[in-house]
């Protein structure tokens, strides 16, 4: 489920950056980066805790983020597309926010996606009585 959420997430991140234009696709490119990199870590950690997922998407996000202070995203994202992508190239304090409202929404999503109820457990076939026991277990 989270690769799915995965994909859709980057083709949602694409389409906004391709079809939308000024600073709502800008930033919301921003918010979806952060969901991004949280499906991508839920996908390789399935048992990670919303709150931590949240928490190491923005921490990663915010990262990227102040490494574009230095020239190196800039200069890899004159030669590559995908490093422009993935790296971005100039400092923009703004997306800081962004990033944190991409990381509370994925926060929101995870949580709400690991409330739903799961298949319930089938019942036994042989009858119970009132202390748990099957009548023909054995007792002590």
């Amino acid at each position: 489920m989270a690769a799915a959420a995965a994909a859709a997430t980057a083709a949602a991140g694409l389409a906004v950056r391709a079809l939308g234009s000024g600073s709502v696709a800008k930033y919301a490119g921003d918010a979806l980066y952060t969901v991004l990199l949280m499906a991508l870590l839920v996908a390789l950690a399935p048992r990670i805790t919303p709150l931590r997922a949240a928490a190491t998407a923005l921490a990663a996000s915010w990262a990227v983020e102040f490494l574009q202070l230095g020239g190196l995203p800039a200069e890899l994202s004159r030669h590559s597309t995908a490093a422009r992508l993935v790296l971005g190239s100039t400092f923009n304090a703004p997306d800081l926010f962004w990033y944190a409202a991409g990381a509370a929404a994925g926060w929101l999503l995870h949580t709400a996606a690991r409330a739903r109820p799961g298949p319930r457990p089938r019942a036994s076939a042989r009858p119970r009585g009132r202390d748990g026991r099957r009548p023909d277990a054995r007792r002590p």
